[in-house]
């Protein structure tokens, strides 16, 4: 089963857990207590997840999968242990299931690329929805591209949830994949995912996951979604940068083709052709990311340890309680009003740059994102060429959120005297 669940103990408790992250320690600006609302970004790391890295570089430094001596077993050992640790933790059948990647945006384009460039031909669709982010935009564009088939979006309406009967209306025979983000990096929006492949599939087209802000933040199990593929990324989960998961059905990986060449990901190689090693090396050419697969390993078994619905619930709270409050802010509007949202919270204020707002309430110590987040067509969409996001994860607490409160409302004053 994916993910531990936990009965009769006491709810997630954020003020303790923060306790257990070094950065957030910080005095940051003259000092003032850092207050970390970027988490869609990146989230922070704790202590273990630092330590397993280092644990690694001192005590069992070695390249896995090639070498007989003591330190290499060991490495190895661990890494496919990492291995079997995250699939459990996403629900996978097998750890054969499993690829490390660099992050979500390889996920994807090894999956536009080894499954794409074999299956989507020109009279073919490939769905996206309006709320996707680049990295599950651009390399479907390029395959649109390179194939000569169709890109059809989902609509985005007002309120920030998908169009699900126009998701429906546009589903086809021609239908042969759906990119679809389970959890919006700009409005919060939680998409129902589980029905929408449902519907994909008596459409007979294949699925692909965005799991980047979903599964740091609530319980994904991948056989109860039944998706074809899922990618999520390390370093938005307290886990280290560079390192990734793709998910995907063992039956679709057997018949893809290998994306990267080299090291590692062969079977036989003769002077003009080769043969591939066996799932999942066979996508993993070239010396791993050991290190961080390890770390991000123990980055699964603390968020675990924390129980996954307890952090969704915990976080579900928090987003409620900073939604109540920002709005109290005038001329501050929010995007963003599904009915099942996350805590990626996404706003501009009347008459300030959303740059602005980031430089000033960095000077209070609170950390938040300014720009397009990588959305540029939906925000081109909404009227606004950026926005100002804050984003919680399970070590923020009220005191985080009145802080930022505060500082919006010091920017607001600020540039009301100036004008």
């Amino acid at each position: 089963m994916a993910h531990t669940r936990h009965t009769g103990k006491p709810a997630l408790d954020p003020a303790r857990v923060r306790s257990e992250f070094p950065v957030l320690s910080r005095f940051v600006r003259d000092g003032k207590p850092l207050v970390y609302l970027d988490n869609a970004a990146t989230s922070q790391k704790p202590a273990l997840v630092i330590e397993a890295l280092d644990e690694y570089y001192r005590h069992y430094n070695a390249n896995v999968h090639r070498a007989i001596h003591h330190l290499a077993e060991e490495a190895t050992t661990r890494y496919e242990e990492a291995r079997t640790v995250i699939g459990s933790f996403i629900g996978a059948e097998n750890p054969r299931e499993v690829i490390f990647t660099r992050g979500t945006t390889e996920s994807i384009n090894l999956v536009a690329h080894a499954w794409g460039r074999k299956y989507v031909g020109a009279d073919d669709e490939i769905m996206l929805s309006e709320m996707e982010h680049h990295s599950n935009m651009i390399p479907w564009q390029l395959l649109a591209k390179a194939t000569g088939s169709r890109l059809v979006y989902i609509p985005v309406l007002e309120n920030g949830e998908l169009d699900l009967d126009a998701y429906r209306e546009r589903l086809s025979s021609r239908t042969r994949l759906v990119a679809l983000t389970q959890m919006s990096n700009v409005l919060g929006t939680i998409n129902p995912v589980a029905d929408m492949i449902r519907d994909a599939h008596r459409a007979g087209a294949r699925v692909l996951v965005d799991g980047a802000q979903s599964v740091p933040h609530m319980p994904v199990d991948v056989k109860a979604l039944d998706c074809d593929f899922l990618a999520f990324s390390g370093h938005k989960m307290c886990g280290p940068t560079g390192i990734g998961i793709l998910y995907a059905k063992e039956e679709l990986l057997e018949t893809m083709d290998p994306f990267h060449g080299g090291g590692e990901m062969i079977s036989k190689v003769s002077w003009h052709e080769a043969t591939w090693a066996d799932l999942p090396h066979k996508f993993e050419a070239g010396t791993p990311n050991i290190a961080d697969a390890i770390g991000l390993a123990a980055a699964v078994g603390y968020l675990s340890s924390l129980g996954m619905d307890d952090i969704h619930r915990a976080e579900q709270a928090l987003t409620a309680y900073a939604l109540e409050a920002l709005r109290t802010i005038e001329g501050l509007r929010i995007y963003g009003d599904a009915a099942n949202r996350g805590g990626a919270i996404s706003f501009v204020m009347e008459g300030i740059h959303p740059h602005d707002i980031s430089h000033f309430v960095d000077q209070d110590g609170v950390a938040v994102r300014a720009g397009h987040m990588c959305c540029q067509p939906m925000m081109k969409k909404f009227g606004h060429p950026a926005m100002t996001r804050a984003s919680l994860y399970l070590y923020n607490t009220r005191d985080d959120v009145d802080r930022l409160v505060e500082a919006l409302e010091r920017v607001k004053g600020f540039f009301n005297r100036a004008t």
